[in-house]
């Protein structure tokens, strides 16, 4: 399943010798229980949030506090499969609400879900997220509510009720399974199954191999306490075609395969996204059913992992059939289980070496990345709040009772309140580099993550029953060990004969380790993490600095900066940021951390640029209505129109039905950066500027003084086009704009080109400023119909994510960490893509051709503007 704010080296070396000390020391009992407590606070935060704001949806959105239902909300793809209108958080955190002493609570949501849960709904779901997360809930829930009854504590009432669910979401999908492999369709419809045009599904050819191969626990736990093999059968035998259709000579698997001809569609093969839980699952099902075949096939497949896949700390993607030949550069978090896995089959001290990777790649980022590279930086910056390194923390702490990893899970704890607690609840983080959030809150994230921290603080007492007689499914279900015994009669028998001749397994042990016997002395992985802490960070990155209450918040945000406001001025020079202002208008933003009065406040420093990062990504990512100028005057007749971008000052066209209509000319001096030479000339038009040197309120305060009633302000980035780069809106100047009322609008330097090769070749050019084109047929002076072309402004792609700083992020590695330019009150700013320059010859073209050329962009205008509409 899936900040380092910058100091002096020698700061750094005396910080973390500090810790290193602190680490050594056994943390007591009061402090556990006090982090342990901390874990159930925040578990009711979430918890009830979700109760409060989204029940009965299937998740909590935390930003909005309100609930996630599918098909009222704009679809995320793939990731909405999980969603099936089943209530999936509240299943999904039942056995949680038990593990933390809230029977209750458990026997409350119990009732709810059997009146409320609906499981026929006509939609399409993801058959691997149902089973794991509804069935596996329904079937831990059931566990735990027997285990309850026989206490005679709670659920005195339970009549199986969860189980009889269970075994009907069960049945719903084996159709997923009617195929010639045995391999499940990716998808079911949970009312019409995988056949018939009614079931917008079934037409799937390919399916992940953990999405395959992680059923064999759910369904074989529910054939168990039903009496049904049929789940059973079903599962083994999708589990026997995955192995069958390994790659013979490095026995490692592929992460996509074809359900029909078992063909391998990816080739790439390692322990992260598309297989991770097929190797859990394996494991897991020795341990949970008893049957020695499956720690066969796991230890053939662990040895080839450690033999190809794994290069210590790493663990790197290979290709099955050259599995020396490295696949990728970079790695994904959900193989951050793996050390836990290693746990239980015994191998500790890789273990402690991925891990210890990965917490340096969460202490630095202040969460694992989504994706992160093999120099430990972000690939891809997501983190929706996945459970995976707290589960390995759990599981080593378990394995070693080394009390650093109780530290690691509380850098987990303290991560999770200062960066993602909200008011409704934990939102996952769009991007660890700045902070920003998503408004998502998974169901896993209760089922699970609460689960492992809860777990790692607790002591023995703490515990309703005890876990040493569960297995944890990938969800973190928990299913009872005694279903080994349960009688496994009708179950179709399998001739292991061949395969226990084909794979000699006399290398392995064929018990599981007694973790508590294993390294009595914590002192033993110490040896292996110290070389590896350096690895990832030549630097050293520091613990996160204490702060005062109301955590993580510097005292000048982003979104309140004004650049002219002497007081954040100063506030920036004690964070160590200085503002430059460039010859074109803009001012660039540098960061010294050096020069900040303090550590915490070169720490609140990093922060305010990576908030104003964040700032400038969403508001480039944002949809802006384009302005129009169109030139109505002889020989055009309104046939050109040439797409603008707002101001966030001055008229607002979109309120006006008429527009501004006036002719043009060039304001002297051209920049309109002081007072005009030519305002008699300026008077009555509307004036052309070009952009740079001042900023754009500044520009219209010089003109409307001049008596000009509209300004265009034109591009002087040669090449630039709103056929290549997004619009944007241009911003005040930090201080009330109100004195200005007339329109101004901006122009890129193809399309301004175009307006001033116009008022070269015509003495009087007149134009119309306005929220769209207008038809100029009813005009005496002009002709029928407007032919106008699309300047529309594509979206932003590969840089979508590209700030304010228009170069790269902040460099937080470097001591001297220097911004690339910001727009600050001037723009509110866009990726400038640069095209080549064009030529002369370009630039002299008439306008007659230049309209021939536009004449076939009509119709695409036309659309443009019904889509805004």
């Amino acid at each position: 399943m899936f900040r380092r704010a910058m100091m002096s080296p020698a700061f750094v070396l005396l910080l973390l010798l500090g810790f290193s000390v602190r680490l050594s020391q056994t943390m007591t009992r009061d402090e556990k229980h006090r982090l342990r407590n901390q874990v159930v606070e925040m578990f009711d935060h979430a918890y009830q949030n979700y109760m409060d704001h989204a029940y009965p949806a299937d998740e909590l959105m935390p930003l909005t506090c309100r609930g996630r239902v599918r098909g009222l909300e704009p679809s995320r793809g793939d990731v909405d499969d999980a969603l099936g209108k089943f209530s999936l958080t509240l299943i999904d955190t039942l056995d949680t609400l038990v593990l933390l002493n809230k029977t209750a609570e458990f026997e409350e949501a119990v009732k709810r879900v059997l009146k409320d849960v609906r499981l026929d709904n006509d939609i399409v779901v993801s058959v691997f997220e149902t089973n794991i997360r509804v069935l596996g809930g329904l079937l831990g829930g059931h566990s735990m509510a027997v285990m309850l009854k026989e206490r005679g504590e709670r659920m005195l009432w339970y009549q199986d009720e969860l189980l009889h669910m269970a075994k009907d979401l069960g049945i719903r999908l084996l159709p997923a399974f009617n195929t010639s492999s045995g391999l499940p369709y990716p998808r079911v419809n949970l009312r019409h199954g995988v056949q018939g045009p009614e079931t917008r599904t079934g037409t799937e050819t390919d399916t992940c191999t953990a999405c395959a191969g992680t059923i064999i626990l759910e369904f074989a736990a529910l054939s168990r306490f039903t009496g049904d093999p049929v789940f059973e059968a079903h599962a083994r035998r999708a589990m026997d075609f995955l192995w069958e259709k390994r790659q013979r000579n490095s026995n490692l698997v592929g992460k996509t395969i074809n359900i029909h001809s078992g063909e391998w569609v990816c080739r790439d093969s390692g322990v992260g996204a598309g297989i991770d839980s097929y190797y859990e699952y394996l494991l897991k099902a020795y341990i949970l059913l008893g049957d020695d075949q499956f720690l066969q096939r796991f230890n053939i497949h662990y040895a080839s992992i450690m033999k190809y896949i794994s290069q210590p700390p790493l663990l790197l993607d290979v290709h099955i059939h050259k599995p020396l030949l490295p696949a990728r550069t970079w790695m994904d978090s959900l193989l951050a289980f793996f050390p836990g896995l290693q746990v239980l089959k015994g191998d500790i001290r890789p273990a402690i070496e991925t891990h210890e990777m990965l917490y340096q790649v969460t202490k630095k980022h202040n969460f694992l990345p989504e994706a992160f590279t093999t120099d430990f930086r972000v690939h891809w910056a997501q983190h929706p709040l996945r459970p995976e390194f707290a589960e390995s923390t759990y599981f080593l702490y378990k394995a070693t009772r080394d009390p650093y990893y109780l530290e690691a899970g509380r850098t987990v704890l303290e991560n999770l309140n200062r960066f993602a607690r909200v008011p409704c609840g934990f939102a996952a983080m769009k991007d660890v580099r700045t902070g920003s959030h998503e408004d998502r809150m998974d169901s896993f994230f209760l089922a699970e993550t609460f689960k492992y921290l809860f777990l790692l603080f607790a002591e023995e007492d703490d515990l309703p029953f005890d876990v040493e007689d569960y297995v944890f499914t990938t969800e973190a279900h928990l299913l009872p060990l005694s279903l080994s015994m349960a009688l496994r009669s009708d179950l179709p028998t399998t001739d292991n004969s061949t395969a226990t001749e084909e794979l000699d397994d006399s290398n392995f042990e064929w018990t599981c380790p007694n973790t508590r016997l294993l390294f009595p002395d914590p002192a033993y992985p110490r040896n292996f993490r110290e070389p590896i802490r350096s690895a990832v960070d030549k630097s050293c990155p520091r613990p996160a600095l204490p702060r005062e209450p109301g955590i993580g918040r510097a005292p000048l945000r982003a979104q309140d900066f004004m650049a002219n406001n002497p007081e954040h001025l100063e506030l920036l020079r004690r964070m160590g940021v200085n503002l430059i202002h460039l010859k074109d208008g803009r001012v660039q933003l540098v960061q010294h951390a050096t020069q900040a009065v303090s550590a915490v406040a070169a720490e609140d420093g990093m922060r305010f640029m990576q908030e104003m990062m964040e700032l400038s990504s969403q508001q480039q990512k944002e949809q802006l209505p384009p302005r129009a100028v169109q030139i109505i005057s002889h020989p055009f007749f309104g046939r050109v129109v040439l797409t603008a971008g707002p101001a966030q000052f001055g008229m607002d066209l979109s309120k006006s039905n008429l527009g501004v209509r006036g002719f043009v000319t060039v304001a002297e001096p051209y920049t309109g950066c002081s007072e005009l030479s030519n305002a008699e000339f300026v008077a009555g038009r509307i004036a052309l500027l070009q952009r740079g040197q001042c900023m754009f309120a500044e520009k219209a305060r010089n003109i409307q003084k001049a008596g000009a009633i509209g300004g265009i302000v034109i591009d002087d980035n040669e090449g630039s086009s709103s056929d290549t780069a997004p619009l944007f809106q241009m911003a005040g100047d930090g201080r009330s704009t109100d004195d200005v009322t007339l329109p101004l609008l901006f122009l890129f330097h193809k399309e301004g080109n175009i307006l001033l090769e116009a008022l070269k070749e015509h003495r009087e050019v007149e134009v119309l400023l306005s929220e769209k084109a207008r038809d100029r047929g009813g005009d005496e002076t002009e002709e029928e119909d407007c032919c106008t072309e699309d300047h529309s402004s594509p979206a932003p792609s590969a840089d979508s994510d590209q700030s304010q700083f228009t170069t790269q992020e902040p460099n937080i590695e470097e001591e001297e960490s220097e911004q690339p330019e910001a727009g600050l009150g001037e723009e509110t700013p866009a990726s400038a893509v640069e095209e080549p320059v064009e030529d002369d010859d370009a630039n002299s073209q008439s306008v007659d051709s230049l309209m021939a050329d536009w004449q076939e962009d009509l119709e695409a205008f036309k659309q443009m503007e019904k889509d805004e509409l």
